[in-house]
């Protein structure tokens, strides 16, 4: 609520931000229904790499799922009328997301105390700071009729895939690498975004 009432000079009504925030939890099923595909297709054996895993398995659905909601929801509604609301929207987005996300993690057969505190450190603000560049160039897309709309809303997707990926991949990296201490591993493994 800090980032609706500080910088937005014509607040966004309530129902808009409950709307996004459970198309943010609606984005989360739909992810799975990318990435299972994606997994059967792009790696039919199952190797665990963790390349194919950062951008395959969470950075490229996830992102994809946040987008297609966004633009469902946001994209022609007439409370989008400033810059600012594509980065607010899409910040509501990612928090629906990360709750769901972080319910399956913590609640799984190896979730726990540890790996909520390492969820809530990375995972959480990870979401949040990924749909930030997604928000911001659709907001550009949005008040742009020329050529470059359709740059911006390229890197609206393209953007946010990236960061998300290259910030699991080094977490799954390290995860991968450390056989010395399987516990961090494993707390560290799912605290990807």
């Amino acid at each position: 609520m800090l980032f609706r009432s500080r910088h937005d000079l014509e607040r966004e009504p309530i129902h808009m931000l409950v709307k996004t925030f459970f198309g943010g939890v609606l984005s989360i099923f739909l992810s799975l229904c990318f990435s299972l595909p994606l997994g059967m297709i792009f790696n039919p054996e199952g190797a665990d790499s963790p390349g194919f895993s950062a951008f395959m398995g969470a950075a490229i659905p996830e992102e994809l799922a946040k987008w297609i909601i966004f633009y469902w929801i946001i994209r022609k509604s007439k409370h989008f009328d400033q810059y600012y609301d594509g980065i607010l929207y899409a910040i509501f987005i990612s928090m629906g997301f990360a709750l769901v996300e972080n319910i399956f993690y913590v609640f799984s057969d190896e979730g726990g105390m540890g790996v909520a505190i390492m969820r809530a450190v990375l995972s959480v603000p990870g979401h949040m700071l990924f749909v930030i560049p997604m928000g911001y160039y659709l907001s550009l897309s949005r008040f742009e009729n020329d050529g470059k709309a359709h740059v911006h809303r390229a890197m609206s997707l393209a953007i946010p895939i990236l960061l998300h990926g290259m910030f699991d991949y080094l977490l799954m990296y390290n995860a991968w690498l450390d056989d010395s201490n399987p516990g961090l591993t494993a707390q560290i493994g799912r605290a990807h975004v």
